[in-house]
């Protein structure tokens, strides 16, 4: 009976520091991952990877977004950084506060060095603004930005001002009059701060207020994906040479996989068409593989 107690009690402390274990594992091999990109291309490398991880010992998912802590993290890392040290930031993000993207946006653009961000999957909303402050933007062929629009509690901006135009104003509560009234001007605020980081990037006035414009204007849905192809075509400077590494270090950044995969693969390159499985033939009555 005593030793049974004593294997509980170590079956119970084992499970509650196996997760820790886990993840100071994961974050040893980001931290080395990332030194190794910061040799490679003798720059300053700041990874901003949302995903929904589990983090606690009762394994509750945490979903992420750009928030102030954020922010705090990366300008500090921007001071640690000499003026003209190359700047490289990975995005992941589906987007977040305002006031938190503008600030990190600021400091990118005050940068000397040149700022690169790459994008490996999506970076929606608040991440496309931060890219629109880099010197190029690194997109995998596959993946997308979205519009800066901005959302005024769970409505887009723009969508509010239409109920002014399409109704009577004497039909419309005073809530709905003063919420336009924000949209208004959380529009005109995000047009111009987005011209403000498209021209100080030696985009042409022309050329940033048509951005600008098309980005904030509420002419797709919030998450409207804009592909790498469209985005040259906006005139974003948009490159699709894409690190291996950046890949690499998404791997570290496991999804929480809940109760069963839903997607499955064999984890190795094909360089070329795999092989197909032996087959069993019948010939005399015994069995041959193909």
């Amino acid at each position: 009976m005593e030793y049974f107690s004593v294997f509980f009690w170590f079956f119970f402390i084992f499970l509650i520091l196996s997760p820790w274990f886990k993840q100071k594992s994961l974050e040893t091999s980001r931290i080395s991952l990332i030194h190794r990109l910061e040799k490679k291309r003798g720059s300053r490398v700041i990874a901003m990877i949302h995903r929904q991880e589990t983090m606690s010992i009762l394994g509750i998912p945490l979903v992420k977004y750009i928030n102030i802590e954020d922010s705090e993290a990366i300008l500090r890392a921007i001071r640690l950084t000499d003026e003209n040290v190359p700047i490289d930031i990975i995005l992941h993000t589906p987007g977040g506060l305002v006031l938190a993207t503008e600030q990190i946006a600021f400091a990118l653009t005050r940068h000397k060095g040149k700022v690169t961000v790459f994008v490996p999957h999506y970076a929606m909303s608040g991440g496309t603004m931060l890219s629109l402050a880099a010197d190029e933007i690194v997109m995998d062929e596959n993946a997308v930005l979205g519009p800066v629009d901005p959302q005024i509690g769970q409505y887009p901006a723009v969508s509010i001002l239409n109920v002014l135009r399409d109704k009577d104003k004497n039909e419309i509560d005073d809530e709905t009059i003063i919420q336009a009234d924000i949209a208004r001007k959380a529009i005109m605020q995000v047009y111009n701060f987005v011209k403000k980081l498209l021209s100080e990037n030696h985009c042409g006035e022309e050329k940033a207020e048509k951005i600008a414009t098309t980005l904030t204007e509420g002419r797709w849905t919030h998450d409207y994906p804009i592909t790498f192809e469209e985005a040259k075509e906006l005139g974003l400077c948009v490159s699709s040479e894409m690190p291996k590494e950046i890949y690499e270090l998404m791997d570290l950044y496991p999804q929480n996989p809940g109760n069963r995969p839903s997607v499955q693969y064999i984890p190795v390159p094909y360089p070329q068409a795999p092989l197909p499985s032996p087959k069993k033939a019948k010939y005399k009555g015994k069995d041959k593989m193909l």
